[in-house]
């Protein structure tokens, strides 16, 4: 990574799972460098959704790298989700025909009741099965998995954990880490955010402020995709031995009201 730069330049990692990502500074230029980003990352720029890219660089030995803007800001707060900027970025990200575009020609397909419902099937436990609590919310996606249905599949990041939203000093919103986006039903995205940070007696004007109305049709959509992504959470925690964090999610679909 250091040849693509002086050495005034200060290169060091950025954390992450991947080991993939680097902070780069100089004086006052401040990038941040990613190996082998999805292609994905030109269009997300261009829409405005993350910070702008300012370069693409092809390395000797085929590593792409990217460089991106080096904002200062921060990570919203749980509190911050009720925020209309927040409403109206996502519908931006959900409305993009050249996101839609981009993931399909890189082989992305749309994501099915069905795949979701196998794929977390397949990836529990014997001990967590045997839950009361998941035992009832498997039931209850494998009997409503024919009544989740959406015409208009759209972009979904898949992951709106306030943590991945960044506000920067010059107010501006971006959403970022779209290493998980797919093809899918908004509900995906609305519901994890609905669930997690906004209270049940606000959901209507949050959504008006996105631009839907909460019908039948959208709430059980939403109530689906959150019971099967806290499934996943669960079994997630307990195979990195978080046992506290798998237990909250045990209570939060104890009281999901699945029938």
């Amino acid at each position: 990574m250091e040849h693509l730069f002086g050495q005034d330049w200060e290169i060091v990692p950025a954390g992450g799972a991947t080991g993939e990502a680097f902070f780069a500074q100089h004086e006052e230029q401040q990038l941040f460098l990613k190996r082998n980003s999805s292609p994905f990352l030109a269009v997300l720029s261009a829409e405005g959704i993350v910070p702008k890219l300012v370069w693409t660089k092809r390395l000797e030995n085929g590593d792409v790298i990217t460089a991106q803007q080096w904002l200062a800001g921060r990570e919203l707060k749980p509190g911050d989700m009720e925020d209309e900027r927040v409403a109206r970025l996502l519908k931006k990200i959900h409305d993009s025909r050249p996101l839609l575009g981009m993931l399909s020609r890189l082989g992305k397909s749309p994501l099915k009741p069905e795949a979701i419902l196998n794929a977390v099937t397949e990836e529990l436990d014997e001990e967590i099965r045997r839950l009361d609590a998941v035992r009832k919310a498997l039931g209850f996606l494998e009997k409503e998995k024919g009544n989740i249905f959406c015409e208009d599949m759209v972009v979904c990041h898949c992951d709106v954990n306030h943590n991945n939203w960044l506000l920067t000093e010059n107010d501006q919103l971006y959403l970022i880490d779209w290493d998980g986006a797919m093809i899918a039903d908004p509900a995906i995205d609305l519901g994890m955010l609905l669930y997690w940070y906004i209270p049940r007696d606000k959901w209507h004007s949050w959504l008006k402020r996105y631009g839907m109305e909460l019908t039948s049709s959208l709430a059980l959509r939403m109530k689906w995709y959150v019971a099967a992504q806290t499934l996943t959470s669960i079994q997630w925690h307990k195979s990195k031995g978080r046992y506290e964090e798998m237990d909250k999610w045990i209570q939060f679909i104890k009281e999901l009201d699945l029938g």
